[in-house]
This record gives structure tokens, C-alpha cells and sequence, in this order.
């Protein structure tokens, strides 16, 4: 895992925001840092990156609390892909 690429998954994250306003009551958001590494985790070791949306989302999801669907993470799971497959 690239330092570049956590930085480059957490501008994708900050730019789509999930949490929408409530990001601002989160204290320790980091920038959605933690989150990023997370999804980067799980997706290296899904080599074949399938089922990379169902990832994004319950990374997400369980790390807020929130209830996304796997729509809502198809256009962010796939500018993270693009971003990890220059690698």
C-alpha cells in the first residue's frame, strides 16, 4: 500500500462524502484516512477486486453506521480502482 494511494482514495472519499454534513461532527475523520486504508486493504487482498462496491460500502457502512446501497458506491469504487490499478 502506496502512501500515494491512501492520499489519492481519501480525496476520492472527502470529494463524494458520505456522510454528508455529519462529517463535520466527526472528530477524528482524518480526511476519511482510515477509511481509505481500510478499503485499499480489503481490496488487495480480493486480488481480483470483485465485489469491490460490496467492500467500499461496508467499510463505510460500518464505520459510520450508515446505510448505503451498493449504487451509491459504484461511481467512488470505481475512480478508487482506477486509482489503484496504476500501481
Amino acid at each position: 500500500m502506496e502512501e500515494y494511494e491512501i492520499k489519492e482514495v481519501s480525496e476520492i472519499l472527502t470529494e463524494w462524502n458520505p456522510l454528508g454534513d455529519d462529517a463535520k461532527k466527526i472528530k477524528d475523520l482524518n480526511g476519511y484516512r482510515t477509511e481509505a486504508i481500510d478499503i485499499i486493504f480489503h481490496l488487495s487482498i480480493n486480488e481480483n477486486r470483485k465485489n469491490a462496491e460490496n467492500i467500499v460500502m461496508k467499510v463505510l457502512s460500518q464505520a459510520f453506521d450508515l446505510f448505503l446501497t451498493k449504487n451509491e458506491c459504484v461511481a467512488p469504487t470505481q475512480k478508487i480502482l482506477n486509482v489503484l490499478n496504476k500501481s
